[in-house]
């Protein structure tokens, strides 16, 4: 894998909490969201056919910057920046459905 730069998106997973989340480089936040729908319905199918007994799973979309907040460059929770919006989905619809 290569070595993120400002700006590179990727989808945090956690299909069952308490695991570890899995992560999927993604171009844009439009396909990180679709990315997220997907996951999504696949662990739903799995509860409603009784391949899990139950799921609690969590994700979202991250963004590399230059500081983290710990004065280093990583991952941070994506948000838009001029609008301040957090939840990607609510960002894409207000763009008209594309990034």
């Amino acid at each position: 894998m290569s070595t993120p730069q400002i700006g590179d998106l990727r989808v945090w997973w956690v299909p069952q909490i308490p695991m570890p989340s899995f992560n999927v480089p993604v171009t844009s936040v439009a396909d990180g969201v679709r990315i997220m729908e997907i996951l999504a319905s696949y662990d739903d199918f799995q509860f409603r056919h009784r391949v899990k007994g139950d799921y609690a799973n969590v994700g979202g979309i991250q963004r590399w910057c230059e500081d983290n907040g710990d004065d280093e460059p990583g991952w941070e929770d994506w948000y838009d920046e001029e609008t301040g919006e957090d939840d990607p989905r609510v960002w894409l619809e207000a763009q008209g459905g594309e990034s």
